[in-house]
């Protein structure tokens, strides 16, 4: 991707693009480039600036890490999204690994974040824009912690299952039991007793690598 091009798309996304001098926007455009992580691609382990990451297509997930091995998927990103988490020289507050993996391919942009990082030093707007970049994420990770820590399992479970049919449009959810424990930070087999207990109530109707909804009014009622 040209340097033009680059320049073209940050003005569109960068509140404060306009703002800093244009060696500053040249730098960081000779330090982007475009990138696609194949499905199950680790993409940052917590231990180096990986750098801002934009993604075009396809999912991201981020999560943290117990040190017995379990993990916990804090958010996804798709289409349109940004993670400034993946950029601790950037961020110097953030102190937890992050780890972030490719769900599916996925084609992003990333800028170089020690490139970033050295422009945000001269540019405060750029500082505060990823401050509040991060931050606004934190009501994501906040929600998760609510659900792990007081939700019901099977209200966590609705919640999933309808946030997925509403984001991907179909009732028709392509995770398997595995897949559906680790982003809700549970363990396979209170899922898929759960899975169970919904499929007896005609809620939902568990299949090979996936789960279909058929009673969507239930799975709301479960939810709220």
């Amino acid at each position: 991707m040209s340097q033009t091009a680059f320049e073209q798309l940050y003005e569109e996304i960068f509140p404060f693009w306009r703002e800093i001098a244009d060696g500053d926007r040249a730098y960081i455009c000779r330090n982007s480039r475009s990138v696609v992580y194949p499905k199950g691609k680790n993409i940052h382990d917590g231990n180096e600036c990986s750098g801002v990451i934009l993604v075009r297509s396809g999912s991201l997930r981020l999560s943290i890490m117990s040190d017995e091995g379990k993990d916990i998927t804090l958010y996804r990103l798709h289409k349109g999204d940004m993670c400034m988490l993946s950029a601790s020289c950037v961020l110097s507050a953030i102190t937890f690994d992050v780890f972030i993996d490719a769900e599916e391919d996925s084609a992003c942009y990333v800028i170089s974040g020690p490139a970033f990082a050295a422009v945000s030093e001269r540019n405060p707007a750029i500082k505060i824009f990823a401050l509040e970049t991060a931050v606004s994420r934190f009501s994501d990770v906040m929600w998760v912690m609510q659900q792990i820590l007081f939700m019901s399992m099977d209200r966590r479970l609705a919640i999933f299952l309808s946030d997925e049919a509403a984001r991907t449009g179909t009732d028709t959810i392509t995770y398997t039991h595995e897949q559906i424990a680790r982003y809700m930070g549970s363990a396979r087999e209170v899922v898929s007793r759960m899975l169970k207990y919904f499929a007896s109530e005609g809620i939902v109707e568990v299949l090979r690598g996936g789960v279909r909804i058929l009673d969507k009014k239930r799975l709301r009622q479960l939810a709220h």
